[in-house]
């Protein structure tokens, strides 16, 4: 499991490094990883998660759910499985899992358009404190 770390110099927030392969079979390329989780945890800063949040995960494609959950850990929240979505205010799904799933919670659909505009748009560079800040 992976833990958050800071760096000290700049005050970033990453996650340790994996040894893995580019995106292929699919893996995905620490570097990658990074970037995209970046992005996804910016949406998820954005509509009011923050540490200590719990947030559930209801993510199929396994790229997508490794990145779900690194952005969740990203924020210092703790990613928790669909099946404890009920004490929980934020998700992350699919369109194909959507219909499955409590409407009790603020769910981010991944494959939605807007999500998608608003994920390509925000910024792949890694969080600082200052980011995490905006939300407290």
């Amino acid at each position: 499991m992976s833990t958050l770390v800071t760096a000290p110099a700049d005050n970033v927030i990453q996650l340790p490094r994996r040894s893995g392969a580019p995106i292929a079979d699919g893996r995905l390329a620490d570097a990658d990883l990074d970037r995209w989780a970046n992005r996804l945890a910016r949406l998820l800063l954005g509509r009011g998660a923050g540490a200590g949040d719990r947030i559930a995960l209801a993510v199929d494609p396994r790229v997508e759910a490794v990145v779900a959950e690194a952005a969740v850990r990203k924020i210092g929240a703790v990613p928790v499985s669909a099946e404890e979505q009920s004490d929980t205010g934020f998700g992350i799904t699919t369109r194909s899992r959507r219909g499955e799933l409590s409407d009790t919670v603020d769910w981010l659909v991944l494959d939605d358009r807007s999500t998608l505009r608003r994920y390509l748009v925000s910024s792949d560079a890694p969080l600082s404190g200052i980011d995490l800040r905006a939300v407290s």
